[in-house]
């Protein structure tokens, strides 16, 4: 035996206001796109027609406010409110082909129950435009609704009346209802009157904006301007026409007039048909363009149900990708044709160029010779760079950049800080297509191997410092060295690899552990650890400081001394030192001021 599933409508309204849609508010998108769309389907049958939408607050003493939102479309017969009133999830606008409609908003037969978050009862008095006669219905929330046929002989179209229920006033209000149409209704091509006791104001029923007649590029520049400092309340750099056939998507892309970080929240205000669909989404524009703010408005992609985004579908792909080209062209005709326009654009957006340049070979070759590093010779273009060292190094942690710039400019090697988002990517790129060029990583263990070694006399006469230095940090699994270098004033360097890196990561994260990860950590640790030591204090020949402690040979202040410029070479190197570094660190301080408070007696 076949049953019927059942629809508890309480329970429905329930899932539509606080799982569907992001608000009671969004009974005002529905009712605007069920005009629009009645419009357009008497457009349909009258091409001729000219349509409106008339929305009207009354407030009479003693009793709720009420709406009317009325619309002069095509109207509903007695048959069609049976369909498509009383069952839920049927719509008038999809046809029976199961395709996409072309010209309407909605299509799935759900947004009149919008109007139950703010209204216990919902009136639509509607006459067909076919020419049967006017009907009545009323439906409330515990599904029971009532139809009638009128007599009276009203013009074709559609009026929806809501009266106010306890708890949504706030929709209620002339001023919060006007800014609601403007908010979902200011891009729509059919104009919309939102009257009260205190007159009327028009909303939509233009131009887009970006449709309009310019007498040239800088005048259709500053009007978007404008427009988008209207909408988005803030000042732009630029304005980017967009155009995508996928989709049938059109619009602008506002340039920040201020840097953003890649993780910024993308914020792009969409339309669908000229109806709002959403003001914070994020998936039209690729992801390298976070410098830009987009309003388009799409007449060919797939909302979901609660129309408040699109669905990751092939042809919002094809979209995106063509919305990526366009800013593409953009910034390629920028650098070629406005070049002084493009560095101001570059200081505010280079990682987003950057990013393009990761991505396309051409805007690569384009996008290089402005694209700014941080060097050991101050921020240079690679083209400067390369007027200056014969080949690309780079350092890929910007700690171990920090650390060895000073002395790897002191001694002429050049190197280039790629820390930083992209970096890596744009130096290994431009090895792949510029192969004459040596591109390599350069860790600090292999500048130190650089570095002037001293004489077999000189040697010699460190031995016993040398010795009295791997004791003192042996505990710390550091060797040490002796080697000239620039500058002078620095008096060790620390050089580690990829290995000790990794054991000291290890140990500090021990140290906040609980006792389970603890021993985890430590199982690990011993896994990688060897007899070897894994990190490596060169001391500087040429400091004086270091001159007098090699002096003195083996004597006791040797230990605290060296120990002191371990730790100093580790804050000078930004590593983050362990408990144990921390308490020689201050044991040095205290027995540093015991000292000269002993010699001031």
């Amino acid at each position: 035996m076949n049953h019927k599933f059942q629809v508890h409508l309480l329970g429905l309204i329930d899932l539509l206001s606080n799982h569907l849609y992001s608000g009671p508010h969004v009974f005002v998108r529905e009712l605007l796109q069920n005009g629009v769309d009645a419009i357009r389907a008497r457009q349909a049958l009258e091409p001729q027609f000219s349509g409106e939408i008339t929305i009207e607050l009354t407030s009479p003493a003693g009793s709720a406010p009420t709406l009317t939102f009325a619309d002069n479309g095509v109207g509903l017969s007695e048959d069609e409110v049976h369909r498509f009133l009383a069952i839920i999830g049927e719509s008038s606008k999809r046809p029976e082909t199961g395709e996409r409609p072309a010209d309407f908003i909605g299509q799935f037969g759900i947004g009149l129950l919008a109007c139950f978050l703010v209204s216990d009862e919902i009136v639509v008095v509607s006459r067909s435009a076919r020419g049967t006669p006017a009907v009545e219905w009323r439906g409330r929330p515990d599904g029971t609704f009532q139809l009638r046929t009128l007599e009276q002989d009203l013009a074709p179209g559609t009026q929806v009346f809501l009266n106010c229920k306890s708890g949504a006033e706030e929709f209620f209000e002339s001023d919060r209802l006007l800014e609601l149409v403007q908010h979902y209704g200011g891009l729509l091509p059919v104009p919309i009157r939102v009257r009260n006791g205190r007159g009327s104001q028009t909303v939509g029923g233009e131009n887009l904006p970006w449709r309009g007649t310019f007498a040239d590029a800088l005048v259709r520049e500053r009007e978007l301007l404008e427009f988008g400092q209207e909408l988005f309340g803030m000042r732009f750099f630029d304005a980017i026409p967009l155009r995508a056939a996928a989709g049938d998507v059109e619009g602008v892309a506002f340039v920040m007039a201020q840097t953003l970080s890649p993780a910024a929240r993308r914020s792009d205000r969409v339309y669908l048909k000229r109806m709002l669909l959403a003001e914070s989404a994020g998936n039209l524009l690729p992801d390298w363009a976070f410098f830009a703010k987009a309003v388009v408005n799409a007449n060919d992609l797939r909302p979901t149900a609660s129309r408040e985004s699109f669905y990751e579908d092939e042809r919002l792909e094809q979209t995106r990708d063509e919305l990526g080209d366009c800013l593409r062209d953009y910034l390629v005709e920028l650098a070629r044709r406005r070049p002084e326009k493009f560095r101001e654009m570059l200081a505010l957006h280079h990682l987003a160029i950057a990013g393009l340049a990761v991505e396309d070979d051409e805007c690569f070759r384009l996008f290089i010779q402005w694209l700014p590093f941080e060097t050991t010779d101050g921020r240079l273009t690679l083209p400067e760079f390369l007027e200056r060292h014969d080949d690309v190094r780079f350092i890929a942690d910007v700690d171990q950049f920090r650390q060895v710039s000073r002395v790897a400019a002191a001694q002429g090697i050049g190197v280039i800080n790629a820390g930083y988002t992209y970096t890596v990517e744009l130096l290994t790129k431009y090895a792949e297509l510029e192969p004459e060029v040596s591109v390599s990583s350069l860790e600090a263990a292999e500048l130190a191997q650089s570095l002037e070694e001293l004489d077999e006399a000189e040697e010699a006469g460190t031995e016993a410092f040398r010795h009295a230095a791997d004791v003192a940090l042996r505990s710390f699994r550091c060797a040490t060295e002796l080697r000239r270098f620039q500058p002078a004033e620095l008096t060790a360097l620390y050089s580690t690899n990829s290995e000790g890196r990794f054991l000291r990561s290890i140990e500090q994260s021990q140290e906040t552990a609980d006792s389970l990860w603890s021993g985890m950590l430590q199982n690990l640790a011993n896994s990688k650890q060897t007899a070897l030591p894994s990190a490596t204090l060169i001391f500087n020949f040429e400091n004086p400081l270091v001159q007098r402690l090699v002096a003195l040979g083996e004597a006791p202040t040797i230990r605290p001394a060296v120990q002191m410029l371990y730790v100093q070479a580790l804050l000078t190197a930004h590593q983050p030192l362990t408990s144990k570094e921390w308490k020689l660190m201050n044991d040095g301080l205290l027995a540093l001021v015991e000292a000269s408070v002993g010699s001031g007696r």
